[in-house]
């Protein structure tokens, strides 16, 4: 209860005790405003930065998947070693599949007493690996190994710019000609495609924003950190953060890290595409809490210090208007505590007892005004904001499936169009038939002219493949120079008339700078009922090589 004083006017005491509502009116308004603008921001801020683990996790799980396919599909391929596993073609074999991928450090074939007889550089040529903890997983099927030092290439290489050790991650498979097992396929790929990774997925601003990815291990140990920072994070004793009380990773949340400082942080854990790639990977990024939260303190005190403002200004209308309020100051408060209290279609009336009095109440009629319109404007932005993120949400979507250099789908893009067109062909009972391309000699363009000329005669060759194909035929980029295309409702006498007409075309159309360019070709007809992508895929891909191994420019049936 507010007591009256005999020494102060009648004025004085009404424009303190209305003045005081008029603050607590405004306060009241502009710190819930404040504070709901400051949790979606965070929101926002959180959800940008699991999109940028979500990515990194995505391609990961994509990677594992696809390089322990390469090295299976080497191993199946019967013709490399039915002269032995240290043939001339054999060799050959490795050499391209090192050109073709540039993190794959090292590729051996170990013969079933572990004896390396083959391998790229020629490097550890002739010792004994049997110990080493690829080679009896990878005897018995795909081996995907997790991240650990190089132990017999250490020597091999020289030392990282980073300063860290050289690591790997191994990819094995068995090699059996004909039901007989000869000895593993072993690919020592080189970690720092890791770098890659996330350096790609990255946003403009990370620097500035500070914002850092890091992957950790299935035992909560961290494997990967940016900019060669690992030793020192691991002096820290840091382990996979936010782990909840039933063992699974939080997606986001502050969290105070072992440096002291805390960092909003996203968690995302790489969903594996096959058992043998299940390494147990999580993916954590992270931004300091003073730069992910920075917009949203510098918004919400705007919105505050236009409230409080706002509240002097009325009050100082309140003194003036002080001596003629005394009869309708009763219906003000009562409005006044109703707006405070959110009640719906509360509103400040303008009242028109006297001058005085309609100037006040319009006066706190349009601040009202002003602060329902500013939460309007706040609400539209917030609304902006999580527009444009699902417009980057759908933007990264697309880009995930299409190959950026020639405008096709990607390996994933592909995967996604195969399985609809297996299904169909299942239904339907018509026929579908895969056709694997790669580019004759595409390194020696590269060698010779440069990657941007290389780059061209890829671009020249997708346009020149997309124009004959017809629009329910899907043709993709796996990566390098190799392409594939499914051809729906074709037949094997037909694939193989069209796979023959993509080769002529190609090796028809002058390329400048380059000249002319040839493609080999293998092609499979697939069986919906009994067949899925992996094992056409493979009968393709052994076409393919034999393409090669006859001379190139030609079409193989698988």
């Amino acid at each position: 209860m507010i007591r009256t004083s005999p020494t102060l006017s009648l004025r004085t005491q009404t424009a303190g005790v209305f003045g005081l509502l008029v603050v607590a009116l405004s306060v009241s308004l502009s710190w819930g405003l404040s504070a709901m603008l400051t949790q979606q921001i965070r929101r926002d801020e959180g959800q940008a930065l699991q999109v940028v683990a979500q990515s990194a996790a995505h391609v990961l799980a994509e990677e594992l998947s696809r390089r322990s396919r390469e090295v299976q599909v080497i191993a199946d391929a019967r013709e490399l070693w039915l002269q032995g596993l240290d043939s001339e073609i054999a060799k050959a074999a490795l050499a391209r599949s090192q050109a073709s991928n540039p993190w794959n450090t090292w590729i051996g074939v170990a013969d079933g007493s572990g004896q390396i007889l083959a391998a790229t550089g020629g490097l550890m040529v002739g010792r004994n690996a049997s110990e080493r903890p690829w080679f009896e997983p990878g005897s018995r099927g795909i081996y995907v190994g997790d991240v650990h030092p190089a132990k017999m290439l250490a020597a091999s290489f020289p030392p990282l710019p980073s300063g860290e050790p050289l690591r790997f991650v191994d990819f094995a498979a068995p090699i059996r000609v004909d039901g007989k097992w000869l000895g593993v396929l072993v690919t020592h790929g080189s970690w720092q495609w890791a770098d890659q990774v996330v350096e790609s997925l990255a946003p403009g601003n990370a620097a500035e924003r500070r914002l850092e990815t890091f992957i950790f291990d299935r035992l909560g140990k961290m494997i990967y950190a940016p900019a060669g920072t690992l030793a020192q994070q691991l002096a820290r004793q840091q382990t996979l953060p936010l782990v909840a009380a039933d063992g699974r990773a939080e997606p986001a949340g502050v969290t105070r890290w072992n440096d002291g400082q805390q960092y909003l942080t996203s968690v995302v854990a790489v969903l594996p595409r096959s058992a043998a790639s299940d390494l147990g990977w999580t993916v954590v990024s992270r931004e300091p809490v003073l730069t992910a939260f920075a917009r949203a303190r510098a918004q919400a005190w705007t919105v505050f210090g236009m409230g409080l403002l706002a509240a002097a200004l009325a009050a100082l209308l309140v003194w003036w208007l002080a001596g003629r309020l005394t009869r309708p100051l009763s219906s003000i408060a009562g409005a006044a505590r109703a707006l405070e209290q959110g009640a719906p279609g509360a509103a400040m009336p303008v009242l028109r007892g006297s001058a005085e009095v309609a100037q006040l109440s319009g006066a706190l009629s349009g601040m009202t005004r002003r602060l329902l319109d500013l939460n309007h404007q706040l609400e539209e932005r917030v609304q902006q904001r999580t527009a444009e993120l699902e417009r980057a949400n759908e933007e990264l979507s697309r880009l995930a499936l299409v190959d950026p250099l020639t405008l096709l789908l990607n390996r994933r893009g592909f995967d996604e169009q195969s399985r609809l067109l297996i299904a169909h062909a299942r239904r339907s009972q018509q026929p579908l038939s895969l056709v694997t391309i790669d580019v004759d000699h595409f390194k020696r363009v590269n060698d010779s002219f440069g990657h941007e000329a290389g780059d061209q005669a890829l671009k020249v060759i997708a346009d020149t493949m997309r124009r004959r194909l017809r629009a329910s035929d899907v043709l993709g980029r796996l990566g390098g120079e190799e392409f594939m295309a499914l051809l729906p409702d074709t037949d094997a006498e037909h694939a193989l008339a069209l796979a023959n007409e993509l080769r002529e075309l190609v090796a028809g159309t002058p390329i400048a700078e380059v000249g002319q360019i040839t493609i080999s070709c293998g092609f499979t007809l697939l069986d919906p009922a009994h067949d899925d992508m992996v094992s056409a895929l493979r009968r393709a891909d052994q076409a393919l090589y034999r393409a090669k191994a006859q001379g190139r420019n030609r079409v193989c049936a698988g």
